[in-house]
């Protein structure tokens, strides 16, 4: 790739790898917030509970396209680099929600409604896909050793923070027009403001090059069948994350997925209200995202990730019981309960999701792993709470799936894992023995000279 005409900052690279993470989030959630809205154009009426289902069920769609986008996308950042995939992931992310704004509904073209539907959540999945691996893996190749954790806190910021700008602008947007006319046409503006922003984000990166430790790792050109190999040598480090990412996933999508409709439906609370209360205490886990990460940095990843899931155990029954008792204040303390230990969970797994596997397929790598468990637990959670909820006849029932995943899947994958704080990004976990087949003799003269960080234990044998 050639050379940038300015130099290009750390904080550039910071801006350039979070400005996915806005527009991924946001063109994301804005479908989970307006599904109310979506079940009564694109499906037939007559049927409200069926509707909602359906509604979830093409969120979930998305999801299964993630592993696809991830491990393909994946697999050119590696070899073309990060940057030029990136730029083409956010362009594809924003069209596609664009076009979601504008497409008729099932009272005009009939059957074909849910199907563009379905066409518009698949690209939407196949970018996010490669657009979370990709933005992961750039910040973390960019940041110092030191402050990995506070720059991807940052990302979890930059991740989160629209999905609360986006529930205060539909309030606005609906007390604006009201309620009426925000549910026959006004819900398409969040939509149409999300391409927007994607274009912006398109433009910032057209301005950025790769990471230089990208450019190190990469004197010898990875091919296809070196990234085949480096992610069968890093099948340990995949099954960790999909442990790990279980109940991250799930307790992630309950918040910015679920509860929106879940406050709505069983609190009995008003769109306006439920939209503040949305919005505060996802607000609360933006904020948390950077304080939690520059924690990790000091203490390390894994007591991070144990306080989180300790906290998920002991709040999601409390979190799903206020939320559901009809009051602003219950679902407000409710929501800010799941969000705290969402925010811990996170702040030490997207690090560790990511130092787990070695610069020549770290892009594929986490592309595969965390979009294959985010398909499985994330897109999966709306679609699994509302039929727990529906089958058990208790509004709480979502809560034990967390609960179990916690202490199942999670506590696995907490056991299996080793500390990363320290990890050398170059050569990671691959194997857990050796390094990657691609690694040349010029690459390992390259990664001689790379600072490493002070006390870093010999992670290769844990």
């Amino acid at each position: 790739m050639k050379k940038p005409k300015t130099e290009v900052r750390p904080h550039q690279r910071l801006l350039g790898g979070a400005i996915g993470s806005v527009v991924e989030i946001f063109d994301f959630s804005v479908y989970a917030l307006t599904a109310p809205a979506l079940a009564i154009h694109f499906f037939p009426k007559g049927d409200p509970a069926a509707a909602l289902l359906a509604t979830f069920a093409v969120f979930a769609a998305a999801f299964f396209a993630r592993p696809l986008g991830g491990v393909l996308f994946g697999i050119l950042g590696d070899r073309l680099g990060r940057m030029r995939i990136l730029s083409l992931t956010v362009l594809m992310m924003g069209g596609a929600t664009l076009l979601t704004g504008l497409l008729p509904s099932y009272a005009a073209i009939g059957i074909a409604a849910p199907i563009l539907l379905v066409i518009c959540r698949l690209v939407q999945g196949l970018s996010l896909g490669g657009e979370s691996s990709g933005g992961y893996t750039y910040v973390i190749e960019s940041a110092p050793d030191n402050k990995r954790g506070k720059w991807i806190g940052i990302v979890i910021f930059a991740l989160y923070f629209p999905t609360a700008f986006l529930s205060l602008m539909i309030v606005g947007i609906s007390g604006a027009m009201g309620d009426s006319a925000y549910m026959e046409w006004g819900w398409r503006v969040p939509f149409v403001i999300g391409g927007v922003i994607a274009g912006v984000g398109f433009w910032l990166r057209l301005r950025l090059d790769d990471p230089e430790e990208f450019k190190a790792a990469s004197v010898k050109k990875v091919t296809v069948k070196d990234t085949m190999l480096g992610l069968a040598q890093s099948w340990k480090s995949i099954g960790r994350i999909l442990l790990l990412q279980a109940p991250q996933t799930a307790a992630a999508y309950l918040l910015i997925g679920y509860m929106f409709t879940f406050v709505v439906t069983h609190g009995h609370l008003s769109q306006f209200q439920a939209q503040l209360t949305t919005g505060a205490s996802v607000l609360l886990l933006a904020c948390l995202g950077p304080v939690f990460g520059s924690v990790s940095d000091r203490v390390g990843r894994k007591p991070v990730l144990c306080a989180g899931f300790i906290w998920l155990v002991l709040m999601a029954y409390p979190a799903f019981a206020l939320a559901s008792n009809g009051t602003v204040i219950g679902a407000l303390l409710g929501q800010c309960l799941l969000a705290i230990g969402v925010a811990l969970i996170n702040s030490a797994f997207f690090v560790i999701a990511v130092e787990v596997f070695p610069t020549n397929v770290r892009y594929a790598g986490h592309g595969l792993a965390f979009n294959l468990a985010a398909a499985i637990f994330g897109g999966t959670t709306p679609l699994v709470a509302t039929a727990l909820v529906n089958q058990f006849g208790t509004p709480v029932a979502p809560a034990f799936y967390a609960i179990a995943l916690a202490l199942t899947l999670g506590l696995a994958g907490f056991l299996l894992t080793p500390e990363t704080r320290y990890v050398s990004l170059r050569h990671s976990l691959l194997g857990d023995r050796k390094h990657s087949a691609s690694d040349s003799s010029a690459e390992a003269t390259a990664s001689a000279g790379a600072p490493t960080a002070p006390n870093s234990p010999d992670i290769t044998r844990q």
